[in-house]
């Protein structure tokens, strides 16, 4: 089976809805329904708009124009429906199908059309590309559409559900690193396409064959339209120019230099596109009119408006025109009349008069009217091109034309003293503007990784809280590099996920290698219904917030799985039955252990939901740095002298005693081991590698006899031991061999033999089958008794309930060459649901997760430190040969370090008085001079106070509440507390510091 792509879990917080409908971010895409006076918008936050414009598009008379203006105080578009089609930008949008259907191209990499008017209430995916999709096109009354993007491919999709039915490869022989599709227009006899290469490919939209080629531009190709026939295409780049091709000719047939900056958007209804309109960078919105004229320059071009920013898309319409920008505000303008009657001044009008081609024109039907009209000011009338001969040039400007947003002169050129025109464009203001929301633009996350800043479009500044999927607090209107310091805690916290706000929304990304790595203490939590954790029991982040994003799958699957052991288990009550029919002579009852609990050789065991054993934090040791000698030997070691049973035994014990946390403070030059389930060691193999040396077994018994035995030691486990490197590694070496060279093998070969019994698929649904396999594997070696569930959530003690916002939106991707890919996308409510599409979408891991309640296993990263008394006020706890350099799980607290101490300088008996000291009530650890708060961790402490790189040097020093000796009494071999009756693992004596 070949390997699956990396799939990642995202989630996607709700914000507020302030009004009714609208965008969060910049608007891409426009598109009018002139027969049913909808517009339509897409927008950077992966939403589609619809909006009803109660406007009557059909009718281009003055009279309606006027009567616009009369009631430009009321607003009269209305929200008419939405649907967040993508999770990332819509880069363009396209009617299609007599406007039944709306498609859109997406920066998530997806084709999708949405057909509002039949009820769809979401959009379907028609077509994937690997990159980026840019743009799409599709002829009038066609049933295809096609796409474009960063992948250098041009796809055709079938709007009825079929497919793909061509492919283009845009780089063909050249293989340009250019190829990239950034526009197209399409009719059914030729498909132009355009992009950074700066070169219009036309092709054959049947056969996927390539027609020609034309070349003229010299930067980024950004929008293109064709004329009915099939024979021009127009073209806008952003080399500040708009030319016109004949398909015919295969050349450039007029190019138009009307702009002065990069020309972004194109627009026109004109079968001959004899009527067009352009926007470009600097917010300039042009119309020009080319009707009656022999040549394209003759025609009138003049600045209809002028927007605060670079308008990314035009349309027209009727009377009026609506731009797009990266306001999340869509702006209507009312159009201008560019015919033979236009308003012009008067000199212009007289030369426009005396053109033959001007007097050639009948006047409109509109001049009848008798309406005043406005007349378009001089400095709003546009040289078409640079060889054009109207306007006249009047005041001999150095350049054609000056926009309101951009400098036309180069900054090696230098202005005259003469005065030179600015361009004045016919609307100041928007005749209406479609407002929109405020979305996501910032985002800062605090070092707890549970909470973020966000600031939003309209300048607020808010503070979400992570795992409850919410906003927990508002700021206002402020800088959020102001309030960052009001909120942060001093914490570190391992990276867990990532925060996306490009859509405006707050996205949560989880990826399997670290969304489990960072936890918090469970003491740290304020939660409604109070829950009994354990002492110092932490929660892992990633698994608390998967556990409650699918809390309603977990629910589904539990009530399949009880339908099929249902099943299963009729089988095994006929068989009972039968028995009870003939009963047996004699019952054997099996043994087992104290209060019913299994044996496991294992201290690592993996929490089950049934409570048969507690969970453990492998890692959490403190130690001394250097390895030491055999005085010492490591707890789960088999050693010549110790019964395989008597280790059992502890192991079996310690799983069941020890709460979470428990763990040791180990050698910070120890080999670390990964937290695997050891497997059992073969006493005779071990004996075999053991070193045999007489005086190494005596130096160790004797050593053993004169260990103390404390309630600490048992309870850490410390394998703190004394002596050289030399004999200390040799030790570890031998000691450990028979569990790798003898076990291993004998799990992957059952481990193997295993797999090829049933496959299984890599996903979520895979799980599953692993489960039901184990129910078979059950029937098959106990018949007469009864399947139970193997389906164990995470309970409230290891993930505290939430009650996230139903809206929630959960998506399930996919890593591709280009980004990613949805593979599913839903909400909190509805993932339930959706069992059998996250079945087999999801990963295997997050099935895992929340069915068996396994994560995957990692080393814990440890920090190295060294432990010195405060001015030699205490005794030392360094060895014999002056190490004290430890290290210990990054989460480990103050507290458990001061306990540490403790048991060094002061030991305690097994059973302490009532009322005595804790060690952190009567000692103070201090870094940098700083008195550290018993809670805080190993790595909060070093990213904090330490601030360095090299091991933390820590001071011990005594708060004044207890009597401390400054001298160690020296243990005795007579001592009873010296040995270790209970089996636990003897701690070499500790050096009188004089």
């Amino acid at each position: 089976m070949a390997k699956k792509a990396r799939q990642r879990i995202s989630y996607v917080l709700e914000l507020d809805h302030s009004s009714s409908g609208g965008h969060r971010l910049g608007v891409n895409g426009l598109a009018v329904d002139r027969d049913n006076a909808i517009l339509y918008s897409g927008g950077r936050d992966g939403v589609i708009c619809a909006w009803d414009l109660n406007l009557d598009l059909n009718s281009h008379s003055d009279r309606n124009r006027a009567s616009s203006r009369d009631a430009k105080s009321q607003p009269t578009t209305k929200f008419r429906a939405s649907t967040q089609a993508h999770t990332h930008w819509v880069n363009d949008i396209v009617l299609a199908a007599n406007n039944a259907a709306l498609v859109s191209a997406s920066s998530d990499l997806t084709v999708k059309v949405w057909r509002p008017e039949l009820g769809d209430t979401e959009p379907h995916t028609i077509g994937q590309h690997a990159d980026y999709v840019k743009c799409v096109a599709t002829p009038n009354n066609a049933d295809w559409v096609a796409s474009g993007g960063l992948d250098r491919k041009i796809y055709l999709w079938d709007l009825n559900g079929k497919g793909k039915s061509l492919e283009i490869d845009v780089r063909g022989e050249d293989v340009s690193e250019k190829a990239s599709v950034y526009a197209m227009s399409a009719n059914p006899t030729i498909l132009a396409s355009g992009g950074p290469e700066s070169i219009v490919r036309l092709w054959d939209p049947k056969s996927g064959k390539r027609i020609t080629k034309l070349v003229g531009h010299t930067d980024n190709i950004r929008a293109i339209l064709m004329n009915e026939a099939g024979d021009t295409v127009m073209t806008a780049s952003s080399d500040q120019t708009v030319k016109v091709w004949s398909v015919t000719a295969g050349r450039c047939m007029h190019t138009l230099t009307m702009h002065n900056d990069s020309v972004w958007s194109l627009f026109s209804e004109d079968p001959e596109l004899a009527v067009f309109y352009s926007s470009d960078r600097s917010g300039l919105i042009v119309k020009t009119d080319t009707r009656g004229t022999v040549e394209m320059d003759e025609g009138l071009s003049v600045a209809v408006a002028q927007e605060h920013d670079g308008v990314n898309k035009v349309v027209a319409c009727g009377n009026y025109i609506w731009t797009a920008t990266s306001s999340s505000s869509i702006n209507r303008w009312t159009n201008v009349e560019t015919g033979p009657d236009a308003p012009l001044p008067e000199p212009f009008r007289h030369l426009r008069a005396s053109s033959p081609v001007s007097r050639s024109r009948k006047p409109s039907a509109a001049s009848a009217d008798g309406l005043a009209k406005s007349e378009i000011p001089a400095n709003s009338i546009l040289r078409i091109s640079n060889t054009a001969a109207f306007p006249p040039d009047l005041n001999e400007p150095s350049e054609p034309n000056l926009t309101l947003g951009a400098v036309p002169w180069k900054g090696s050129e230098v202005m005259g003293d003469s005065a030179i025109p600015v361009i004045e464009p016919i609307h100041h203001l928007p005749e209406e503007t479609i407002e929109g929301q405020n979305g996501l633009v910032k985002h800062k996350l605090l070092n707890d990784r549970r909470r973020v800043l966000t600031l939003d479009t309209a300048g607020d500044v808010l503070l979400w809280d992570l795992i409850r999927c919410e906003v927990i607090q508002r700021f206002g209107k402020r800088y959020l590099e102001d309030v960052e310091p009001e909120v942060n805690t001093l914490e570190a916290v391992a990276p867990w996920c990532s925060i996306d706000t490009s859509s405006g929304n707050l996205t949560v990304v989880l990826e399997p290698f670290n969304c489990f790595d960072a936890e918090m203490y469970a003491d740290e939590l304020i939660l409604a219904e109070p829950v009994d954790f354990r002492e110092d029991q932490r929660i892992n982040l990633g698994r608390w917030i998967l556990r409650y994003l699918f809390a309603n799958l977990i629910d589904e699957e539990i009530k399949r799985d009880e339908i099929y052991r249902m099943k299963l288990n009729e089988s095994v009550e006929k068989r009972q039955a039968a028995t009870r029919l003939n009963p047996p002579t004699a019952i054997s009852i099996p043994t087992s252990n104290v209060q019913g609990w299994e044996a496991s050789d294992s201290p690592l065991t993996t929490p089950r939901a049934n409570g048969a054993n507690y969970p453990m934090s492998p890692g959490l040791a403190i130690g001394v740095a250097t390895p030491a000698n055999l005085l010492g030997i490591s707890e789960n070691v088999v050693t010549p002298g110790s019964p395989l049973e008597r280790v059992s035994s502890q192991q079996l014990s310690r799983t069941s005693a020890e709460d979470y946390f428990s763990s040791s403070i180990s050698s910070a030059d120890a080999p670390t081991k990964p937290p695997t389930t050891p497997a059992p060691v073969d006493q005779t193999a071990a004996k075999d590698e053991t070193p045999k040396s007489p005086v190494d077994t005596k130096d160790k018994d004797k050593d053993t006899a004169k260990s103390p035995s404390t309630p600490f030691g048992k309870k850490f486990r410390m394998g703190m031991s004394f002596g050289t490197k030399k004999l200390g590694r040799s030790a570890s070496t031998s000691i450990e061999k028979p569990t790798t060279t003898e076990e291993k093998p004998e799990e992957n070969k059952s481990e193997s033999s295993s797999n090829h019994e049933k496959e299984i698929d890599d996903s979520f649904r895979g799980v599953i089958q692993k489960i039901r396999n184990d129910y078979e594997k059950q029937l098959l070696e106990s018949p007469d008794n009864f399947v139970e569930t193997k389906i164990t959530p995470a309970l409230p003690i290891d993930a505290p309930v939430l009650k996230l916002p139903p809206g929630t939106k959960v998506i399930i991707q996919e890593e591709t060459s280009g980004g990613s890919a949805n593979l599913y996308r839903g909400t909190v409510m509805s993932v339930g649901v959706d069992a059998d599409i996250i079945e087999e979408k999801a990963p295997m891991w997050l099935g895992e997760v929340l069915l068996t309640n396994t994560i995957p296993q990692k080393d814990p990263v440890k920090v190295s430190f060294v432990l010195h008394p405060w001015k030699d006020s205490l005794p030392s706890i360094a060895t014999a040969d002056g190490n004290n350099r430890l290290n210990a799980n990054r989460m480990l607290r103050v507290k458990k370090i001061l306990a540490y101490v403790a048991e060094r300088i002061d030991p305690q008996s097994e059973e302490p008085e009532p009322g005595a000291l804790k060690p952190e009530e009567y000692l103070e650890l201090y870094c940098n001079d700083q008195l550290l708060p018993n809670t805080m961790s190993l790595a909060t402490l070093r990213a904090h106070i330490w601030k360095g790189g090299n091991d933390v040097v820590l001071y011990y020093k005594a708060n004044g509440r207890k009597e401390i000796p400054k001298e160690l009494p020296q243990p005795t071999t007579e001592d009873p507390a010296v040995s270790d009756p209970g089996g636990q693992q003897t701690i070499p004596p500790i050096a009188t510091v004089s």
